[in-house]
Protein backbone atom coordinates (compact mmCIF):
# COMPACT_ATOMS: atom_id res chain seq x y z
CA UNK A 1 0.00 0.00 0.00
CA UNK A 2 1.62 3.17 -0.98
CA UNK A 3 2.04 6.15 1.42
CA UNK A 4 1.16 9.75 0.00
CA UNK A 5 2.08 12.78 2.80
CA UNK A 6 -0.84 15.06 2.85
CA UNK A 7 0.32 18.48 3.20
CA UNK A 8 -2.72 20.58 5.04
CA UNK A 9 -4.69 17.08 5.43
CA UNK A 10 -6.34 18.25 8.72
CA UNK A 11 -8.75 20.69 6.58
CA UNK A 12 -11.44 20.53 4.66
CA UNK A 13 -10.19 19.69 1.93
CA UNK A 14 -7.66 17.40 3.09
CA UNK A 15 -9.38 15.27 5.33
CA UNK A 16 -11.91 14.04 2.07
CA UNK A 17 -8.94 13.64 -0.08
CA UNK A 18 -7.90 11.41 3.21
CA UNK A 19 -10.97 9.55 2.96
CA UNK A 20 -10.51 9.11 -0.65
CA UNK A 21 -6.78 7.90 -0.10
CA UNK A 22 -7.88 5.16 2.06
CA UNK A 23 -11.00 4.08 0.51
CA UNK A 24 -8.29 3.97 -2.77
CA UNK A 25 -6.08 1.50 -0.86
CA UNK A 26 -3.60 4.15 -0.16
CA UNK A 27 -2.18 5.11 3.46
CA UNK A 28 -2.34 8.49 3.94
CA UNK A 29 0.29 10.77 6.26
CA UNK A 30 -1.74 13.89 7.39
CA UNK A 31 1.12 16.67 7.87
CA UNK A 32 -0.73 19.57 9.56
CA UNK A 33 -0.06 22.35 12.18
CA UNK A 34 -3.92 22.73 12.75
CA UNK A 35 -3.50 26.44 12.31
CA UNK A 36 -7.23 25.97 10.05
CA UNK A 37 -7.10 21.97 10.35
CA UNK A 38 -9.03 20.00 13.15
CA UNK A 39 -7.68 16.77 14.62
CA UNK A 40 -10.68 15.20 14.47
CA UNK A 41 -11.01 15.94 10.80
CA UNK A 42 -7.91 13.25 11.11
CA UNK A 43 -9.86 9.94 10.39
CA UNK A 44 -7.71 7.54 7.90
CA UNK A 45 -4.32 7.63 8.56
CA UNK A 46 -0.92 8.76 10.67
CA UNK A 47 -0.65 12.00 11.97
CA UNK A 48 2.17 14.09 11.44
CA UNK A 49 2.31 17.16 13.49
CA UNK A 50 4.64 19.63 11.78
CA UNK A 51 4.78 23.53 9.92
CA UNK A 52 5.93 23.69 6.56
CA UNK A 53 8.61 26.44 7.31
CA UNK A 54 9.95 24.00 9.68
CA UNK A 55 12.87 21.70 7.27
CA UNK A 56 13.33 19.62 9.81
CA UNK A 57 9.59 18.93 10.38
CA UNK A 58 9.60 17.60 7.24
CA UNK A 59 12.65 15.63 7.43
CA UNK A 60 11.29 13.77 10.31
CA UNK A 61 8.08 13.11 8.57
CA UNK A 62 9.93 11.82 5.36
CA UNK A 63 12.33 9.81 7.28
CA UNK A 64 9.32 8.32 9.63
CA UNK A 65 6.73 7.48 6.77
CA UNK A 66 9.28 7.44 3.53
CA UNK A 67 6.07 8.72 1.20
CA UNK A 68 6.20 7.49 -2.54
CA UNK A 69 4.16 10.90 -3.41
CA UNK A 70 2.97 14.10 -2.20
CA UNK A 71 -0.65 15.97 -1.93
CA UNK A 72 0.38 19.41 -1.31
CA UNK A 73 -2.78 21.31 0.44
CA UNK A 74 -1.52 23.57 2.72
CA UNK A 75 -1.70 27.58 2.71
CA UNK A 76 -3.77 30.18 3.07
CA UNK A 77 -6.81 30.30 0.79
CA UNK A 78 -8.76 33.50 1.91
CA UNK A 79 -9.06 35.55 -1.17
CA UNK A 80 -10.22 38.50 0.84
CA UNK A 81 -7.40 38.48 3.23
CA UNK A 82 -4.97 37.88 0.64
CA UNK A 83 -5.67 41.52 -0.37
CA UNK A 84 -5.63 42.54 2.90
CA UNK A 85 -3.09 40.78 3.99
CA UNK A 86 -0.58 40.05 1.48
CA UNK A 87 2.75 39.03 3.03
CA UNK A 88 1.30 36.48 5.03
CA UNK A 89 -0.36 34.70 1.68
CA UNK A 90 3.18 35.02 0.13
CA UNK A 91 4.94 33.81 3.41
CA UNK A 92 2.87 30.68 3.79
CA UNK A 93 1.60 29.73 -0.04
CA UNK A 94 5.30 30.46 -1.54
CA UNK A 95 8.20 30.07 0.71
CA UNK A 96 5.74 27.29 2.44
CA UNK A 97 5.74 25.41 -0.95
CA UNK A 98 9.48 25.99 -1.51
CA UNK A 99 10.26 24.39 1.57
CA UNK A 100 8.72 21.14 0.38
CA UNK A 101 9.72 21.35 -2.52
CA UNK A 102 13.40 21.51 -1.38
CA UNK A 103 12.58 18.43 1.52
CA UNK A 104 10.65 16.48 -1.54
CA UNK A 105 14.14 16.69 -3.43
CA UNK A 106 16.52 15.95 -0.51
CA UNK A 107 14.43 12.85 0.22
CA UNK A 108 14.33 11.47 -3.80
CA UNK A 109 10.33 12.05 -3.68
CA UNK A 110 9.43 13.03 -7.46
CA UNK A 111 5.40 12.71 -8.01
CA UNK A 112 3.28 15.37 -6.21
CA UNK A 113 -0.30 16.62 -6.71
CA UNK A 114 -0.59 20.43 -5.92
CA UNK A 115 -4.33 22.11 -4.82
CA UNK A 116 -4.17 25.22 -7.32
CA UNK A 117 -7.26 27.45 -8.44
CA UNK A 118 -8.80 29.01 -10.88
CA UNK A 119 -7.82 32.13 -9.26
CA UNK A 120 -4.92 31.84 -11.70
CA UNK A 121 -6.71 33.30 -14.48
CA UNK A 122 -7.23 36.72 -15.96
CA UNK A 123 -10.56 38.59 -16.73
CA UNK A 124 -12.13 35.54 -18.78
CA UNK A 125 -11.79 36.12 -22.60
CA UNK A 126 -13.92 33.00 -23.24
CA UNK A 127 -15.83 30.62 -21.54
CA UNK A 128 -15.96 27.95 -20.31
CA UNK A 129 -12.23 28.45 -19.26
CA UNK A 130 -9.81 25.97 -20.29
CA UNK A 131 -5.98 25.13 -18.98
CA UNK A 132 -4.81 27.50 -21.80
CA UNK A 133 -6.55 30.05 -21.02
CA UNK A 134 -4.63 33.55 -20.33
CA UNK A 135 -3.07 33.49 -16.84
CA UNK A 136 -3.14 36.94 -15.04
CA UNK A 137 -4.26 36.37 -11.70
CA UNK A 138 -6.23 40.12 -9.98
CA UNK A 139 -5.69 38.84 -6.23
CA UNK A 140 -2.89 38.05 -4.26
CA UNK A 141 -3.74 34.29 -3.67
CA UNK A 142 -4.28 33.50 -7.13
CA UNK A 143 -0.77 35.17 -7.53
CA UNK A 144 0.85 33.25 -5.26
CA UNK A 145 -1.00 29.81 -7.10
CA UNK A 146 0.78 30.67 -10.35
CA UNK A 147 4.02 31.52 -8.95
CA UNK A 148 3.90 28.30 -7.19
CA UNK A 149 2.66 26.28 -10.91
CA UNK A 150 5.61 27.63 -12.32
CA UNK A 151 8.11 26.54 -9.93
CA UNK A 152 7.47 23.80 -10.70
CA UNK A 153 8.44 23.51 -14.50
CA UNK A 154 12.49 24.58 -12.73
CA UNK A 155 12.08 21.67 -10.37
CA UNK A 156 10.98 19.67 -12.65
CA UNK A 157 14.07 20.42 -15.35
CA UNK A 158 16.78 20.49 -12.54
CA UNK A 159 15.57 17.60 -10.61
CA UNK A 160 13.01 15.50 -12.56
CA UNK A 161 9.82 16.56 -9.99
CA UNK A 162 6.87 15.77 -11.95
CA UNK A 163 3.16 17.72 -10.22
CA UNK A 164 0.00 18.18 -11.22
CA UNK A 165 -1.90 21.27 -10.38
CA UNK A 166 -5.56 20.98 -10.19
CA UNK A 167 -6.90 24.21 -10.64
CA UNK A 168 -10.09 24.25 -8.40
CA UNK A 169 -12.63 26.09 -9.25
CA UNK A 170 -15.24 26.54 -6.29
CA UNK A 171 -14.88 23.35 -3.68
CA UNK A 172 -18.17 23.36 -1.82
CA UNK A 173 -20.33 20.07 -0.44
CA UNK A 174 -19.69 17.83 2.88
CA UNK A 175 -19.02 14.10 3.09
CA UNK A 176 -22.01 12.14 1.68
CA UNK A 177 -21.66 10.01 4.47
CA UNK A 178 -21.61 13.24 7.00
CA UNK A 179 -18.48 12.18 8.42
CA UNK A 180 -16.68 15.36 7.44
CA UNK A 181 -17.85 18.63 5.96
CA UNK A 182 -16.67 22.26 6.43
CA UNK A 183 -15.74 24.07 9.62
CA UNK A 184 -13.47 26.95 9.13
CA UNK A 185 -12.96 30.08 11.73
CA UNK A 186 -14.47 32.18 10.45
CA UNK A 187 -16.13 31.12 7.53
CA UNK A 188 -16.07 33.04 4.27
CA UNK A 189 -17.39 30.40 1.88
CA UNK A 190 -20.66 31.07 0.17
CA UNK A 191 -22.74 27.73 0.84
CA UNK A 192 -21.60 27.28 4.27
CA UNK A 193 -22.80 30.85 5.17
CA UNK A 194 -25.59 30.80 4.23
CA UNK A 195 -26.62 27.14 5.83
CA UNK A 196 -25.01 29.02 9.50
CA UNK A 197 -27.44 31.67 8.80
CA UNK A 198 -30.49 29.60 7.81
CA UNK A 199 -29.54 27.78 11.35
CA UNK A 200 -29.46 31.16 13.05
CA UNK A 201 -26.08 31.07 14.02
CA UNK A 202 -25.27 34.28 11.82
CA UNK A 203 -27.82 36.88 11.20
CA UNK A 204 -27.36 37.77 7.64
CA UNK A 205 -25.39 37.52 4.85
CA UNK A 206 -24.11 40.69 2.91
CA UNK A 207 -23.78 40.49 -1.15
CA UNK A 208 -20.75 43.28 -1.88
CA UNK A 209 -21.38 43.59 -5.54
CA UNK A 210 -24.59 44.20 -8.14
CA UNK A 211 -23.40 45.93 -10.72
CA UNK A 212 -21.12 43.05 -12.73
CA UNK A 213 -21.76 42.23 -15.99
CA UNK A 214 -23.88 39.11 -14.97
CA UNK A 215 -27.80 38.05 -15.69
CA UNK A 216 -28.46 39.41 -12.36
CA UNK A 217 -25.31 41.64 -11.46
CA UNK A 218 -23.74 39.05 -9.08
CA UNK A 219 -20.65 36.60 -9.45
CA UNK A 220 -21.37 33.63 -11.25
CA UNK A 221 -19.11 30.34 -10.12
CA UNK A 222 -18.38 27.00 -10.43
CA UNK A 223 -19.41 24.81 -7.37
CA UNK A 224 -17.55 21.62 -7.99
CA UNK A 225 -18.44 19.12 -4.57
CA UNK A 226 -15.39 18.42 -2.44
CA UNK A 227 -15.67 14.82 -2.90
CA UNK A 228 -15.62 15.02 -6.27
CA UNK A 229 -12.22 17.07 -5.89
CA UNK A 230 -10.60 14.38 -3.44
CA UNK A 231 -11.69 11.67 -6.19
CA UNK A 232 -9.69 13.92 -8.84
CA UNK A 233 -6.50 13.80 -6.78
CA UNK A 234 -6.39 9.96 -6.27
CA UNK A 235 -6.95 10.01 -10.20
CA UNK A 236 -4.03 12.19 -10.32
CA UNK A 237 -1.75 10.23 -8.32
CA UNK A 238 -2.64 7.14 -10.91
CA UNK A 239 -1.83 9.29 -13.38
CA UNK A 240 1.74 10.10 -12.33
CA UNK A 241 2.48 6.52 -11.54
CA UNK A 242 1.92 5.93 -15.19
CA UNK A 243 2.48 9.06 -16.82
CA UNK A 244 5.31 10.22 -14.93
CA UNK A 245 5.59 13.33 -16.34
CA UNK A 246 4.06 16.98 -14.99
CA UNK A 247 0.13 17.84 -15.76
CA UNK A 248 -2.23 20.69 -15.53
CA UNK A 249 -6.34 19.90 -15.18
CA UNK A 250 -9.48 22.17 -14.40
CA UNK A 251 -11.50 20.90 -11.96
CA UNK A 252 -15.25 21.87 -12.15
CA UNK A 253 -18.48 21.03 -13.91
CA UNK A 254 -18.46 23.36 -16.85
CA UNK A 255 -21.97 24.98 -15.26
CA UNK A 256 -22.13 28.53 -13.33
CA UNK A 257 -24.03 29.84 -11.02
CA UNK A 258 -24.78 33.32 -9.54
CA UNK A 259 -25.04 34.18 -5.67
CA UNK A 260 -28.67 34.94 -6.23
CA UNK A 261 -29.05 31.92 -7.40
CA UNK A 262 -26.92 29.90 -4.46
CA UNK A 263 -28.88 32.18 -2.06
CA UNK A 264 -32.23 30.85 -3.43
CA UNK A 265 -30.98 27.36 -3.60
CA UNK A 266 -30.14 26.92 -0.65
CA UNK A 267 -33.71 28.57 0.89
CA UNK A 268 -35.06 26.20 -1.37
CA UNK A 269 -32.95 23.05 0.17
CA UNK A 270 -33.33 24.27 4.19
CA UNK A 271 -36.77 25.50 3.88
CA UNK A 272 -35.37 28.49 5.96
CA UNK A 273 -35.58 32.36 5.27
CA UNK A 274 -32.17 33.86 4.80
CA UNK A 275 -31.75 37.96 5.35
CA UNK A 276 -29.71 39.38 2.61
CA UNK A 277 -28.01 43.13 2.74
CA UNK A 278 -26.72 44.40 0.20
CA UNK A 279 -23.43 46.99 0.20
CA UNK A 280 -21.19 48.20 -2.78
CA UNK A 281 -17.64 47.21 -2.47
CA UNK A 282 -15.16 46.46 -4.77
CA UNK A 283 -13.17 43.00 -4.39
CA UNK A 284 -11.37 42.62 -7.11
CA UNK A 285 -13.41 39.88 -8.26
CA UNK A 286 -13.83 38.15 -11.96
CA UNK A 287 -17.47 38.42 -13.11
CA UNK A 288 -18.10 34.68 -13.91
CA UNK A 289 -15.59 31.89 -13.35
CA UNK A 290 -17.02 28.46 -15.00
CA UNK A 291 -14.69 25.74 -15.75
CA UNK A 292 -13.73 23.81 -18.67
CA UNK A 293 -13.11 20.41 -16.89
CA UNK A 294 -13.12 18.28 -20.25
CA UNK A 295 -9.22 17.42 -20.17
CA UNK A 296 -9.91 15.94 -16.40
CA UNK A 297 -11.89 13.80 -17.43
CA UNK A 298 -10.64 12.41 -20.33
CA UNK A 299 -7.17 12.09 -19.50
CA UNK A 300 -7.69 11.64 -15.55
CA UNK A 301 -11.13 9.33 -16.17
CA UNK A 302 -12.66 11.58 -13.85
CA UNK A 303 -16.34 12.02 -13.37
CA UNK A 304 -17.79 14.06 -10.63
CA UNK A 305 -20.66 12.56 -8.98
CA UNK A 306 -22.05 14.83 -6.46
CA UNK A 307 -21.48 17.98 -7.87
CA UNK A 308 -25.43 19.06 -9.32
CA UNK A 309 -25.69 22.28 -6.85
CA UNK A 310 -28.92 21.20 -5.25
CA UNK A 311 -27.14 17.56 -4.29
CA UNK A 312 -24.13 20.00 -3.16
CA UNK A 313 -26.09 21.80 -0.51
CA UNK A 314 -27.92 18.84 0.72
CA UNK A 315 -24.75 17.38 1.76
CA UNK A 316 -23.17 20.59 3.24
CA UNK A 317 -26.94 21.24 4.94
CA UNK A 318 -27.16 16.95 6.34
CA UNK A 319 -23.10 17.36 7.39
CA UNK A 320 -24.15 20.87 9.63
CA UNK A 321 -27.17 19.43 10.71
CA UNK A 322 -25.88 16.64 12.03
CA UNK A 323 -25.66 15.47 16.18
CA UNK A 324 -22.28 14.15 15.91
CA UNK A 325 -20.72 17.56 14.28
CA UNK A 326 -17.45 19.01 15.80
CA UNK A 327 -17.34 22.29 17.11
CA UNK A 328 -15.61 25.16 14.72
Amino acid sequence: MSVVLVTGGAGYIGSHVCKALRQAGFTPVTFDNLSHGHEWAIRWGPFFYGDLQNSEDLDKAFLEYRPQAVIHLAGSIDLRESIENPYKHYFNNVIGSLSLLKAMVKHQVTSLVFSSSAAVYTTPEYLPIDEDHPKNPVNPYGKTKLIIEEAFKDFHRAHGLNAVSLRYFNAAGADPDAEIGEAHNPETHLITRLILIAQKKEDFFTVYNTSLPTQDGTAIRDYIHVSDLASAHVSALHWLQKKRKPGTFNLGTGQGHSVLQVIDTVKKVTGCPIEVRYENRNLAELPALVADPQRAKQELQWNPMYSDLTQIIETAWKWHSSPILAPV
